[in-house]
């Protein structure tokens, strides 16, 4: 790509990204502002924006307890004395990176077949319009603006705008119900709704009459039908404000404190209504310096970062590395297609060429399958080469992790195969590749440790506003979440004897409480502000974390044993390469038992799944003597080398289990894989357990039906 620095001048000679009229776009340029970006103008905005500092009063009053549920409540923030970041507001942190990195690329995104960029400079002003813009359509403090699009320049400079005008930040994401759009806006107060497309839009007019704080809706990828009252464009939005001094903006910036709420995350609410997690200004900037620092995220002055977002912003692993790390290192954020996780991502990683990259397991699932399917599809030469390089990378990886000069096959191995493939994938110039948010398989991270690629880990929660653990380059081992990032604190409460307890959290990172919800709020966090994560681990000499299970998806049998499910998932899994998904069963239950699916195609236009095999379940149904190319040719017993197949795989998993209750007695195929779309997973992929409980209750009831005849 063309070098990273531009100035304001060149950048704004560059074409409009907001399009023409009549392309789909909603309208006119918003590349700069009206007002000229004059050094007078910009030098304002970091002496604004100083760090607080001690004499600007105290953080918080004198009687602010460690959570609060209200959206302008004030807390005492967890100051570690390892660690002594002075807190500064998200202004504060974007007027540092303003000042270092002005010239340089911000975002990136590629309209009409082609990439336009803005500089930190533009950024920062497209916010401060923004700001102004949601000021004159009636913002209140501590009311939110909610944003429901695909990532986009557009996501960000609203929800830094919000901030700047003194609101709260709200991700809803895209494939929300809206009825599930309601909730989050009501509960919020929403003032204000950022779509993206008309799609969006019906959403938003079928509820509005359900919405009091809600006084208008501003629309930015698609051009809103005629005539409709209250609803805005973009380029409207950012004009809105022209007539406002600049003074009026600065005063509420210079109000703003660290300790005030300035994003809300809502969870997934697979166990009752979404929570909205409220984080503070100091979550936001101290997170994102120092959790980015622990996984060695580099300033621009040594490196500018490239990353690619598309992964949902309304979860808090996007948001973070993406949004507001970015802005605090000044790396070079560009955005993939609305598309990208039905395909076209590969595409976008190419010609963008990422320094860093984040995916949710389930991404990098799909990256291996893709890999073994082409793999399978290749000539015999091509197919054995790549098979001899992978196999020489991964023993090296294993048996010295950390060694710096490599044998001389495992250079040729990596210089002749695997460097060409990581080219094709897009990360010939990726160092650093990070997961979360959901348990990575030992198979996957394998696949990518034989490929010379390390799959760095990071564990926390939206209530740690991200990464409270981190893996990096130089703090990494493998199937293990890293260590604490610097200045947070871990205990593990009630360890059995194995060490195994409940991960409890302390530091910067841990939210300010739950909006509007008080008894949530206290269940979460103790008395000496500890927050209970309901996650099961274990650490070891070294300090690095290891996730063994969910405190609730501790599966306690009738005989009263307490079994962790996600091992035992993933050792099926393992042994039974065709199986997508595993399910675990036997809560209050005499044995266990267990649902799985089996790998298949996903539809082109809908990402659902689909009945026909992959190629790398075909391969394996090959191997056992099966002629089965679809799902509904195995189920119910029809194809019996498959249904013998896997139970052989599951005898050997239950020949290694430590005793008989951890056996697997009983087990069925279903139909359709899990999906978004049939509610058994989340957006971020995780698995609903409770759903899938409830979903196929009549499959289960049999197992144990059975047992009692």
């Amino acid at each position: 790509m063309p070098d990273s620095r531009e100035g304001p001048q060149e950048a704004a000679a560059r074409p409009s990204m907001g399009g023409t009229q009549g392309s789909g776009s909603s309208g006119a340029s918003f590349l700069t502002d009206k007002q000229p970006l004059s050094t007078e103008s910009l030098g304002q905005a970091a002496t604004q924006a100083a760090p607080l500092k001690a004499q600007d009063g105290p953080l918080a009053p004198p009687e602010a307890a460690l959570w609060t549920t209200q959206a302008d409540g004030r807390v005492q923030l967890r100051l570690d004395p390892s660690c002594p970041q002075q807190p500064c507001t998200v202004h504060a942190m974007f007027s540092e990176t303003l000042a270092k990195y002005g010239e340089f690329r911000a975002l990136g995104v590629k309209r009409q077949g082609q990439w336009h960029h803005i500089s930190y400079t533009q950024y920062y002003m497209l916010a401060r319009r923004a700001a102004r813009g949601f000021l004159k359509l009636g913002l209140e403090r501590a009311h939110s603006v909610a944003i429901l699009g695909f990532n986009s320049p557009e996501w960000f400079f609203s929800a830094v705008g919000t901030v700047f005008a003194g609101g709260i930040v709200t991700g809803i994401y895209t494939t929300s119900s809206p009825e599930a759009c309601q909730y989050i806006a009501h509960d919020s107060c929403a003032n204000v709704l950022v779509v993206d497309t008309q799609k969006q839009l019906e959403k938003i007019l079928k509820i509005w009459k359900n919405l009091p704080h809600l006084k208008a809706v501003v629309i930015y990828r698609e051009p809103p039908p005629p005539k409709l009252a209250n609803v805005y464009t973009m380029e409207e939005l950012l004009e809105l404000g022209s007539d406002m001094p600049e003074a009026t903006l600065d005063t509420i910036l210079q109000a703003q404190r660290p300790d005030q709420c300035c994003v809300l995350v809502y969870t997934s609410g697979t166990t009752g209504p979404p929570k909205g997690v409220m984080l503070s200004q100091d979550n936001i900037t101290w997170t994102a310096r120092y959790g980015s620092q622990a996984g060695d995220i580099q300033p621009a002055e040594v490196q500018q970062e490239v990353v690619v977002s598309y992964l949902p912003l309304s979860h808090i692993a996007a948001q973070i590395y993406d949004l507001w790390t970015g802005i605090q290192w000044g790396a070079q954020v560009c955005f993939a297609e609305p598309d990208a996780l039905k395909g076209s991502l590969v595409n976008t990683l190419r010609e963008v060429e990422p320094t860093s990259h984040m995916g949710v397991p389930r991404v990098w699932e799909k990256i291996m399958e893709r890999i073994q399917e082409v793999a399978a599809q290749s000539g015999f030469i091509r197919r054995k080469m790549l098979l001899w390089a992978m196999a020489v990378t991964l023993e090296q990886n294993l048996s010295c992790p950390g060694r710096d000069l490599k044998p001389l096959a495992t250079r040729l191995a990596d210089y002749l195969v695997l460097a060409k493939v990581r080219q094709a994938l897009g990360f010939a110039k990726c160092r650093k590749s990070f997961y979360g948010a959901a348990p990575m398989t030992a198979e996957t991270q394998r696949f990518f440790l034989g490929l010379n690629m390390r799959l760095y880990a990071g564990y926390g929660l939206s209530e740690t506003s991200g990464p409270h653990f981190m893996s990096s380059p130089y703090n990494y081992r493998l199937y293990s979440s890293g260590r604490l990032v610097p200045g947070c604190r871990v205990k593990l409460l009630n360890p059995d004897a194995s060490g195994v307890g409940e991960i409890c959290l302390w530091g910067r990172t841990v939210f300010m409480g739950y909006l509007n919800m008080e008894a949530r709020t206290r269940d979460a966090i103790d008395a000496d502000g500890w927050l209970h994560t309901g996650d099961m681990g274990r650490l070891d000499s070294d300090g690095f974390l290891y996730i063994t299970g969910r405190l609730k998806e501790l599966i306690i049998t009738a005989g009263g044993e307490n079994v962790a499910p996600v091992p035992i998932e993933e050792a099926v899994k393992t042994e039974v390469p065709i199986i997508s998904n595993a399910m675990l069963i036997g809560d209050q239950r005499k044995f266990l038992s267990m649902l799985v699916t089996l790998k298949c195609t996903l539809d082109p236009d809908t990402s659902d799944p689909t009945d026909k095999l992959t190629d790398q379940a075909v391969e394996f149904c090959q191997k056992v003597g099966s002629r089965a190319t679809t799902v509904s040719e195995i189920v119910g017993m029809q194809d019996t080398a498959i249904y013998q197949a896997i139970e052989e795989g599951i005898r050997r998993v239950n020949a290694r289990a430590a005793a008989r209750p951890y056996h697997i007695q009983k087990w069925a195929i279903l139909q359709r894989d899990f999906s978004i779309s049939g509610g058994e997973l989340g957006p971020t992929m995780k698995l609903k357990r409770l759903i899938v409980l409830e979903k196929y209750k009549d499959i289960i009831d049999s197992f144990y039906r059975e047992q009692k005849q």
